[in-house]
């Protein structure tokens, strides 16, 4: 480690357009917000798919109670900024007296599962709407031949609808993933001490806006394209004409 800071003191300082020096000192401070961010990311897509499924089922479902309150759940989710979201399960749930007396208090008072609830809500919302759409996609005429071959109930939901709706939701969820990586700067905003947390840490002490947010987005960039390559690993995996190109 000695030998990476006597390399950052060679490189320019203050006198250059970018203090490519502070640049260098800083990236080990701000590489300590990766695994929390990744820890978010990670926790809240778990979660939030789980939900989804549920909330994408009752989308479909004939039975008016669930298909509303889906609708309402995805409309207002997806309708309003997650910064707003955020701000309103830290600060909000604390206003009522009958949440504070709840078990679930000591879960909402900390910024880090007021964080993951958000990201987990938010989320889930959006992929409802993947998985909805992955699910009406399926060819009617493959659901009507496994029937015909005995098929049915979670049978069929298992070998055939969720195997062909997953390959068709795979780019879209893909596009969730790498929104929700960058989703989890906002959570910066209640004390988090993610990537950008420590930036504005940084530059609250620095004033070097430019040198930290050009790290921190490029740390962004590096966590986005795992998440692209894995997406691709996963689109070749489960289609099959894929894997033996012609």
């Amino acid at each position: 480690m000695s030998s990476y800071y006597q390399m950052c003191e060679g490189l320019p300082g203050r006198e250059s357009w970018l203090n490519f020096n502070l640049m260098c000192e800083k990236l080990p401070d701000l590489l300590k917000g990766v695994p929390l961010t990744i820890e978010l990311v990670s926790i809240s897509l778990l979660a939030g798919l789980f939900l989804a499924l549920g909330i994408a089922m009752m989308r479909l479902s004939d039975n008016r109670l669930l298909n509303g309150f889906s609708r309402g759940y995805v409309f207002y989710f997806r309708g309003s900024p997650l910064l707003v979201q955020v701000f309103l399960l830290y600060y909000g749930l604390g206003q009522f007296e009958f949440v504070q007396q709840s078990f679930l208090w000591p879960f909402l008072r900390e910024a880090y599962w007021c964080g993951i609830l958000a990201l987990t809500l938010n989320t889930g919302a959006y992929t409802a709407e993947i998985i909805r759409g992955g699910l009406q996609s399926v060819p009617y005429g493959q659901i009507e031949s496994a029937r015909a071959m005995g098929m049915s109930g979670l049978l069929l939901y298992r070998r055939i609808i969720f195997p062909i709706a997953f390959r068709q939701a795979l780019p879209a969820y893909g596009n969730e993933m790498i929104l929700m990586v960058k989703g989890t700067s906002l959570v910066s905003i209640i004390t988090l001490m993610e990537i950008t947390g420590i930036a504005k840490q940084i530059i609250a002490k620095y004033w070097t806006p430019v040198e930290i947010f050009l790290i921190a987005g490029l740390l962004y960039l590096v966590l986005n394209f795992l998440v692209t390559q894995l997406v691709k690993y996963l689109e070749i995996k489960f289609t099959p004409y894929l894997q033996h190109p012609k």
